[in-house]
């Protein structure tokens, strides 16, 4: 609570320059909080009712001082400026306009105030906390009123709220810029990304019925690896041993799950064994992967501009991905007519090829591969499309988030051949539940089948047999 404009408080004498008493020039200009503390006892604040109800709520207190802050605001003076480098001239402007308007407010507030500002001039508002959190792995906003997150496999609904529609919206739009997109009643969906590599898709109204829908992926700062999965339990150390060997030896693989299951970060995981002398080409509608080779190629996709014209669809970049010379291409996820190019490339020299896709069970996965295939040739045979399959793909491998929201690798799958027309595969590792143990945490185990690899004549090429078979022992 103060009365009189903090900014004009005499410096303590400690600070004055000897004779002259002016302030040495290399005095460092007072922060918010040291500002309130040297300020002289406050002037009266504007008048309470006598029922001792105050005449603003502080929703209103905080909605006029962030309009008199950004009336009083030159935006030429911000372009350029980091948020470090505008907070001093954002707490001056909330202390004169707090002084102008004789609005009671405390420290703490006036922080949350400046906080607030610079995050809607620097970051996405309300939800910019909720970024910074590494508990949180998806920020889902449903209109103004109802900010969800994901914290270790569950929602719950946190405190946040926008201002209005329109600040959704604004917050929606900043994204999309930021990516060289568009998202408005003409385009109202979009997928984008963050600076940090978070994916981010929006929809808006009049789609979105109840406000506009910004649902966040959150970029993970942590190196996630098969070693670190296998110790938090989201897969054995036998299987990471084995998905360490198939990357190796060049397989190519499909990592198959529901939404938010893992499939990205497994990918990346596996990603880790490819080799450094290696060129690698990504595909991805929002650039989300994280690979630490030195070579690496990373395209995506673009949506039509205003006109309908100009898109380039994942099937484009993949047919060019084919003239740029790869050793592997690794495409974010396969859900449409680019299953046919993929295949085409894994059969044509393009060993160790990783995709995603959104199946149940690998046997489901399979038949959602002959479905994109059909659907960009639809003259092909059924079996003529199995062939392709059963040559192309090594490995499915089953990632699921199970209900007390730990990811678990269910199921290792590994495609041996044909027979007749049916596509002949074999689990080489299980997660069995016990479903006599029910509680909040599932419980269960990891079995390994008592088989041999079919890919243990190729792994002996690469003089990883003993290894592989060492691994596979029950």
């Amino acid at each position: 609570m103060f009365g009189q404009k903090q900014a004009r408080a005499e410096p303590p004498s400690e600070l004055q320059d000897g004779a002259n008493g002016q302030p040495p020039s290399e005095a460092p200009p007072l922060s918010l909080v040291e500002k309130q503390a040297a300020a002289p006892a406050p002037a009266p604040t504007r008048a309470q009712p006598s029922d001792g109800s105050e005449t603003l709520v502080r929703s209103d207190l905080f909605r006029t001082i962030r309009a008199g802050v950004f009336a009083a605001m030159n935006p030429s003076a911000a372009v350029g400026k980091t948020r470090e480098q505008m907070k001093p001239a954002v707490e001056t402007l909330v202390l004169d306009v707090a002084e102008r308007e004789r609005l009671n407010i405390t420290i703490s507030e006036q922080v949350q105030i400046v906080g607030e500002l610079l995050n809607d001039m620097f970051g996405l508002g309300p939800i910019e906390p909720l970024l910074a959190d590494e508990t949180i792995t998806d920020v889902l906003v449903n209109g103004p009123d109802q900010v969800w997150v994901e914290r270790h496999g569950r929602l719950e609904l946190t405190n946040c709220k926008f201002r209005d529609n329109a600040h959704v919206v604004n917050v929606a739009q900043r994204i999309a810029a930021g990516v060289g997109r568009r998202v408005d009643e003409s385009s109202p969906m979009v997928d984008a990304r963050l600076a940090d590599g978070s994916r981010v898709n929006v929809v808006l109204p009049p789609l979105a019925i109840h406000g506009a829908s910004i649902s966040i992926r959150k970029f993970s700062k942590r190196n996630i690896t098969l070693h670190r999965m296998a110790t938090q339990g989201n897969m054995s150390a036998q299987m990471a041993t084995v998905l360490k060997l198939a990357s190796t030896c060049r397989l190519n693989i499909i990592v198959s799950g529901g939404t938010g299951s893992g499939k990205t970060t497994l990918l990346n995981a596996l990603s880790h064994f490819i080799g450094h002398g290696e060129r690698t080409v990504t595909i991805e509608d929002a650039a989300e992967l994280q690979l630490v080779q030195p070579h690496v190629v990373s395209l995506e996709t673009r949506p039509e501009n205003a006109e309908g014209l100009g898109a380039v669809t994942q099937r484009d970049l993949v047919r060019n991905a084919l003239r740029m010379r790869p050793d592997r291409i690794i495409l974010g996820e396969t859900r449409g007519a680019e299953a046919f190019d993929v295949l085409q490339a894994m059969n044509t020299g393009h060993d160790g090829s990783m995709t995603t896709i959104h199946a149940n069970t690998p046997r489901d996965g399979i038949t959602r591969l002959e479905s994109m295939v059909m659907m960009a040739n639809g003259n092909l045979p059924l079996l003529s499309i199995r062939r392709q399959i059963a040559s192309a793909v090594h490995f499915i491998v089953q990632i699921e988030r199970m209900r007390d929201g730990m990811r678990r690798i269910t199921r290792i799958t590994e495609l041996v051949g044909m027979e007749g027309d049916v596509i002949i595969t074999q689990d080489l590792f299980t997660f069995r539940y016990d479903a006599s143990a029910y509680s909040e945490e599932v419980k269960g185990v990891f079995e390994t089948a008592a088989v041999r690899p079919a890919f243990a004549q190729r792994a002996a090429y690469y003089g990883l047999e003993d290894a592989l078979l060492e691994a596979m022992k029950p």
